[in-house]
C-alpha cells in the first residue's frame, strides 16, 4: 500500500459538503468512486484535512488515502484528474509517510471568506461569495480583528452539530483584504483549528461591527459568555475558501 498527500481544488456549489453521504453528491464521494475505478472495485477510503459544508468551495484542501499500488505521484495526480468532472481539480501530491493522515497532521489552515457588497446581489457573483447590502466603516472591523488574533475560547462562533469538546482555538492572523473594495472585501483567517461554521460565524459578527450593529469589541464579550446564540448570525457557505493547509515536512516519504 502507497499512502498519497494530494491537494485538490474544487467548485462546492454542486456538492452536499466534503464528507461521504449515502444518495447525495459529495465531493469525498466523487474522488472514492473514481479511485474504485482506478483500483477495478477495491473501495479505497480517503481522508480530508477538512469537511467542507454543503457549497463551500477549496483553493487547497488536502486529502489522504492508502492506495493498493505504487503509481508516481504525478502519475497518480493524472490519472484522477482524468475522472474528475470540472469543477474537481487535483493540482498537486507526493508519497508520504506510511501513516501520514491529512486530517490529523495538520499544524493549521488558511481560509478565505469574499463579501460581495453593493445593494443588490450580482448574479454572477452569488455562487462564489457572500453579500451584504449595508454600508461598512471598515475601520471598526480592522479594530474588531485584532481581537480575533490570539488564544480564546470559540464557543459562541460554533454552531450546533459540532462535536469537538475543546473550543479553543488559536488564531495567528486575521486580515481584511481591501483590494477590490467598495465591490467586495476578503477576509482571511490563519489558525490552527477552526469549529464547526467558526469562520462563517466570524465574518457575520464582523460586518454587523462594521454597519454598527455590534459594538466594535464585541468579540471579546462573547469569548467570556460561550453562547451560540448571543453571536446569532451565519455567513452563507458561497464565500467560504479553504485555501491552505499546513503540515510538518517530515511527513514526505
Amino acid at each position: 500500500m502507497t499512502v498519497y498527500k494530494l491537494t485538490v481544488q474544487y467548485d462546492g456549489t454542486r456538492y452536499h459538503g466534503f464528507q461521504r453521504q449515502p444518495n447525495l453528491l459529495t465531493i469525498q464521494g466523487t474522488i472514492e468512486k473514481a479511485l474504485a475505478i482506478m483500483t477495478k472495485g477495491q473501495p479505497v477510503n480517503l481522508v480530508a484535512a477538512g469537511r467542507t459544508d454543503a457549497g463551500v468551495h477549496a483553493l487547497g484542501q488536502v486529502i489522504s488515502f492508502a492506495y493498493p499500488g505504487n503509481i508516481p505521484a504525478d502519475k497518480m495526480v493524472k490519472a484522477l484528474n482524468s475522472l474528475m468532472p470540472r469543477d474537481i481539480l487535483f493540482v498537486g501530491g507526493v508519497i508520504a509517510v506510511p501513516d501520514f493522515n491529512a486530517r490529523f497532521d495538520a499544524l493549521g489552515k488558511i481560509y478565505e471568506y469574499r463579501v460581495a457588497l453593493g445593494r443588490y446581489t450580482n448574479p454572477f457573483l452569488r455562487l462564489y461569495t457572500g453579500h451584504y447590502p449595508f454600508a461598512l466603516d471598515l475601520s471598526k472591523i480592522q479594530t474588531a480583528l485584532l481581537d480575533v488574533i490570539g488564544t480564546h475560547n470559540f464557543a459562541s462562533f460554533e454552531a450546533s452539530g459540532g462535536v469537538i469538546r475543546n473550543k479553543v482555538r488559536t488564531i495567528y492572523t486575521a486580515d481584511l483584504d481591501t483590494t477590490n473594495y467598495p465591490q467586495e472585501i476578503k477576509f482571511i483567517f490563519h489558525g490552527d483549528g477552526f469549529l464547526y461554521n467558526m469562520v462563517r460565524i466570524m465574518v457575520a459578527t464582523l460586518l454587523e461591527i462594521g454597519s454598527g450593529r455590534r459594538d466594535v469589541h464585541d468579540f471579546l464579550r462573547l469569548y467570556q459568555v460561550q453562547d451560540r446564540q448571543q453571536a446569532r448570525l451565519t455567513a452563507p457557505a458561497s464565500g467560504l475558501y479553504l485555501k491552505k493547509v499546513f503540515y510538518p515536512s517530515s511527513n514526505i516519504d
